[in-house]
């Protein structure tokens, strides 16, 4: 699943989500959760089917999923009710505690397909606590339909009672512990949210150290910050004309029967191949071909 940026609008302004397909995110999140007042909920998840079919009627390129609200919450029955019956990719699921939290929505979705959806239906799972950091490798393999983990540093900061810098170090341990837990089950991995919306620099500092870790995206609360993050999470000309040349080299060496080459002044071995390989693998799924 590519997800270099994960769009959120709040569920209860329309008029924000019909906007959705003039932007290149390649995923788009129905907020119901944190993003819709409590007095709100029930008009948002009434206007959820038409807002959906709307923006499938205008061609929306990206993903669509919907943020509930969690599990414990009074609304989640109506959430998922309402999710379901629109034409979505899938579910966002907050507050992610265990396992037992996404086999709840797994079993929700596999109901779903069962009942005729031509759609495949996917999870996200928002890992936003300490109890969700500490179970986070045991939660990753729970259920079929989980196809990346996100990390909610906000929130979780708030729930350890931490504070938060400009630097992140405070949230270094958990973000890592998340990205390593979705590489390990083969998911994709999306990067914490950066509040200052204003600030393009230091959400570009921020998504740097994202990929830096090994995260594939970055969820992205305004328009500007998704283009900034399909910048930093795709690869540059630069790493594909070097990867391109590493492979090239690797090539001859193998067909001169030489295992190990000097290339550019660096040993290559097997996981620099890898990476190369990586690269233009990455680069033909972001340009819809071979590069």
């Amino acid at each position: 699943m590519l997800i270099r940026s994960l769009l959120f609008a709040p569920g209860n302004q329309p008029d924000l989500l019909k906007k959705f397909p003039r932007y290149d995110a390649d995923a788009f999140v129905i907020d119901l959760e944190d993003g819709t007042p409590e007095a709100e909920k029930a008009a948002a998840r009434q206007q959820l089917a038409d807002t959906v079919t709307y923006l499938r009627d205008q061609r929306l390129r990206g993903l669509l999923f919907v943020r509930t609200n969690g599990l414990s919450s009074p609304h989640i029955d109506a959430d998922l009710e309402a999710a379901l019956r629109a034409d979505i990719d899938g579910l966002v699921i907050p507050k992610v505690g265990g396992a037992a939290d996404v086999t709840r929505f797994g079993a929700a979705l596999t109901d779903a397909e069962r009942k005729g959806r031509q759609r495949p239906l996917a999870l996200v799972g928002l890992i936003e606590s300490a109890i969700g950091v500490i179970n986070v490798q045991a939660l990753a393999g729970a259920d079929s339909h989980l196809r990346a983990l996100a990390f909610g540093g906000e929130d979780f900061i708030s729930d350890v009672g931490g504070q938060r810098t400009v630097e992140g170090l405070e949230v270094l341990y958990a973000r890592s512990q998340v990205v390593l837990a979705a590489k390990a089950a083969g998911l994709s991995a999306i990067d914490q949210v950066v509040v200052d919306i204003r600030d393009d620099d230091q959400f570009q500092r921020d998504a740097i150290v994202g990929r830096t870790l090994g995260y594939d995206g970055k969820m992205c609360l305004l328009p500007r910050q998704v283009d900034l993050a399909n910048e930093v999470f795709s690869p540059t000309p630069e790493e594909i004309d070097r990867s391109r040349r590493l492979i090239a080299a690797c090539e001859r060496a193998a067909a001169e029967g030489r295992g190990v080459i000097d290339f550019e002044g660096r040993m290559i071995d097997p996981p620099l191949l890898s990476r190369a390989r990586a690269v233009l693998e990455l680069a033909s799924r972001v340009r819809g071909g071979a590069v």
